[in-house]
């Protein structure tokens, strides 16, 4: 870097992380440069894995789109680590990157779909019938993740093989029912960002179906989502709202959330994912929502 991140121009900067895929970032964090600028910050994109960074010389390092971290979880949360100023922080980072946090939310009385853990070395035998998910505990984007209806013989093989693949790799596999409400009703993310009271709900948006079969190893970082907005029901804000209540060490130090349900089979919502590293915020759904994570970095800094 040529000058200093912390006095160019007199203004304070700070680093949205993201990966070598997208030096431009995601289109939905772009919505915040323009807040972030009117507020007199200026936001610099870098790769989690950059070489010749001084993380140290930035006010604050956001983590927004580093994508490609699952396969090299061990060495992102290492980087983490070596981050002074970094939202979420590193601790965070270590216990929701790895999916086994949704069993220890659970244990806490948290309603999460139901969860079989099934270890490198492990068997594991298809059930005789059902839709399943099969998916690794270390994930971004809804890669290596399927969805299989194991009264269909081909589909019993394919999951097996799945979990097989996984467990070649060294990965914790998770495998769960697939909860049909999807299809119609979609998922609910419900958007909690910091504000002056801590953290609090921001807004919420619809997501529609993803799986439609088997894992096909599709390239890329993601999978696209169909996103609408939604307003949620009062009983999805409140088991957001003790999903996030059951974080260890709390909220206060945190400057986003965002808690992904689902209803489950008699239509209470339960948990999905409790998104505190790298989540899309979808800040385009909600107005004002870019120019409260504004203030919010702006406090945060």
């Amino acid at each position: 870097m040529t000058d200093n991140p912390t006095a160019a121009r007199g203004k304070p900067r700070v680093a949205f992380v993201t990966c070598a895929e997208l030096p431009d970032l995601d289109p939905d964090d772009r919505l915040l440069l323009a807040p972030l600028a009117a507020r007199g910050v200026r936001v610099d994109p870098l790769a989690w894995d950059a070489p010749d960074v001084d993380w140290a010389a930035y006010r604050l390092a956001v983590l927004r789109s580093p994508w490609d971290y699952a396969p090299r979880r061990d060495a992102f949360v290492a980087w983490t680590r070596t981050v002074p100023r970094l939202a979420n922080p590193g601790p965070v980072v270590e216990w929701n990157t790895d999916k086994r946090y949704l069993r220890e939310l659970a244990g806490a009385g948290v309603p999460a779909v139901p969860t079989e853990w099934v270890a490198p070395g492990e068997s594991w035998a298809p059930p005789a019938g059902g839709e399943y998910v099969v998916k690794p505990a270390v994930s971004a984007g809804s890669k290596d993740t399927g969805r299989y209806d194991l009264a269909d013989s081909g589909h019993r093989r394919l999951a097996a093989e799945h979990v097989a693949r996984l467990q070649a790799a060294g990965r914790l596999v998770m495998v769960q029912p697939y909860l049909t409400a999807v299809d119609s009703a979609g998922e609910t993310a419900l958007i909690f960002l910091a504000g002056p009271d801590g953290l609090g709900y921001s807004h919420a948006i619809r997501k529609g179906p993803m799986l439609t079969g088997p894992d096909t190893g599709e390239e890329g970082l993601y999978r696209i989502e169909k996103i609408t907005e939604r307003a949620p029901t009062r009983a999805e804000r409140d088991l957001a709202e003790r999903a996030l209540a059951a974080v260890p060490g709390g909220t206060d130090h945190l400057l986003y959330a965002r808690v992904d349900l689902l209803p489950g089979p008699h239509g209470a919502p339960v948990l999905i994912e409790l998104e505190l590293t790298e989540p899309s915020l979808f800040l385009g759904y909600a107005e004002g929502a870019a120019e409260r994570l504004a203030d919010a970095i702006v406090s945060s800094i």
